[in-house]
């Protein structure tokens, strides 16, 4: 079992700003910087500037060979990291792949030929579905990857998901599939892979959890209630009440977010702006019905019930007793916002806009986001237009915008997750793969 620290670790210089902040004015505009590493200092290899005092190490890449004889698949989307019980200085590092089954062709050969009875679907011929996820057995002291392999197979565009409590990480497909000639099972489900797994497990929907285009999952500590984020325009955040603590598979209660008193309100504000920078709002929870949704209809449902629109909720992250979530186009100019979401015992739960970006250069669609040791935010950018660099952004807990890394490549930075200890950060380069162990002095600011 996780210890309260290691599953929150960084986010407490964080938590002092719910409780005391549900008064605060509200304004439109609020686009702040912050200095607190420095400069980037330009990579030599020409992957990734850092700022001094940072360096990272690849650690695994597209094609090489795996512990299992397989090769390490393209497209390496959001990541978690979990402690090993009984294993000191060992973590597993469980990261998915946001594969189709049309991008086979362009997987190394041992994933078109992978055969694995324990997969969710398959193609035809027998031939898993080359989604799901690779672990990788990383030592905090050596700094080696000891181990990796397949540790789910045969699922749908494995985007993001979260780690949990009880040791797993929940990995989400944003899919809706059905069967249609390539795939012969309903998609879009989260299924379940255990720190302690070492060898591929059995695919398991955990159909109680939904079926739409997920994204990311986080997990209260406290009630084990599961936060789900969905990637659409018009998406809904939903939230999962378990019948049993840590036992998801038990079944539970799917509701999703509602505004006290104002219902089917809009969060994007894309039309014209109905909610500011740092307004709180009470909110509360429909529950929905027919959780496997066979239409893919579950946002249309809960919007029927008075649900909040979200636009393309995607990385979820929890803090200390808060979480926060980024809505990758939301905002006046669709650059992006951050939603704090704080769960409260004796009242109302609190939602507010933490961020919305005006300035595609110092903020430009958020997708995975982490909590740094420090208490800041670490946001990955997801955007493919006309500024070509990815970053990694930081956000002060006082909504300060900041450069932390910049990546070289026509492609996005994903999977940000810290090693229990909060010593080293984890990055997804997301294809040509490239899973990237990042340290330096985090405490700073």
């Amino acid at each position: 079992m996780i210890t309260r620290r290691q599953f929150i670790v960084g986010s407490i210089a964080f938590s002092g700003l719910a409780a005391s902040a549900f008064g605060k004015n509200t304004s439109f505009t609020n686009m702040r910087t912050a200095n607190i590493y420095g400069a980037l200092v330009p990579d030599s290899n020409g992957l990734l500037d850092l700022p001094e005092g940072f360096s990272y190490t690849v650690i695994s890449e597209f094609g090489q060979v795996m512990s299992d004889g397989l090769h390490v698949p393209d497209r390496a989307d959001g990541m978690g990291c979990l402690p090993i019980d009984n294993a000191k200085n060992k973590v597993a590092l469980i990261r998915n792949h946001e594969l189709h089954p049309k991008h086979i062709e362009l997987q190394p050969l041992s994933i078109q030929s992978h055969v694995n009875e324990l997969a969710y679907d398959t193609y035809p011929n027998g031939i898993a579905l080359p989604g799901g996820t690779t672990t990788l057995i990383y030592n905090t002291e050596t700094k080696k990857v000891e181990r990796e392999f397949v540790s789910l197979a045969g699922t749908v565009r494995n985007c993001s998901g979260g780690v949990t409590p009880w040791g797993t990480w929940l990995t989400c497909e944003e899919t809706a599939d059905t069967p249609n000639g390539t795939v012969s099972k309903n998609h879009g489900f989260v299924f379940e892979v255990p720190a302690s797994a070492s060898k591929t497990v059995k695919a398991k929907p955990l159909k109680a959890l939904g079926r739409f285009v997920h994204e990311a999952a986080c997990v209260d500590p406290t009630t084990g209630y599961v936060y789900l984020t969905e990637d659409r325009g018009d998406s809904l955040l939903y939230r999962f009440v378990p019948n049993e603590y840590g036992k998801l598979e038990a079944g539970g209660s799917l509701q999703a977010l509602v505004v006290k008193g104002r219902p089917q309100f809009d969060t994007r504000n894309w039309q014209q702006p109905a909610m500011g920078v740092s307004q709180w709002l009470d909110v509360e929870w429909v529950t929905l019905e027919n959780p496997e949704s066979p239409e893919d209809d579950l946002r249309k449902q809960g919007y029927e019930k008075g649900a909040a629109l979200f636009a393309r909720g995607e990385g979820i992250h929890w803090g200390d007793g808060e979480m926060y979530f980024c809505c990758t186009n939301g905002g006046v100019k669709q650059l992006g916002q951050v939603m704090r979401l704080v769960p409260v015992t004796d009242g109302p739960d609190k939602l507010q806009l933490f961020l919305e970006s005006e300035d595609k250069n110092l903020y430009n669609f958020g997708d995975n986001l982490t909590v740094c040791p420090n208490g800041h935010l670490l946001v990955c950018e997801d955007q493919y237009t006309d500024i070509v660099d990815n970053h990694l952004r930081g956000i002060t807990p006082n909504g300060e915008v900041y450069n932390f890394a910049k990546l070289h490549a026509q492609t996005e930075l994903a999977g940000a997750c810290f090693s229990p200890d909060g010593n080293t950060l984890f990055v997804n380069v997301y294809s040509p793969t490239k899973t990237l162990a990042i340290s330096g002095p985090w405490l700073k600011g």
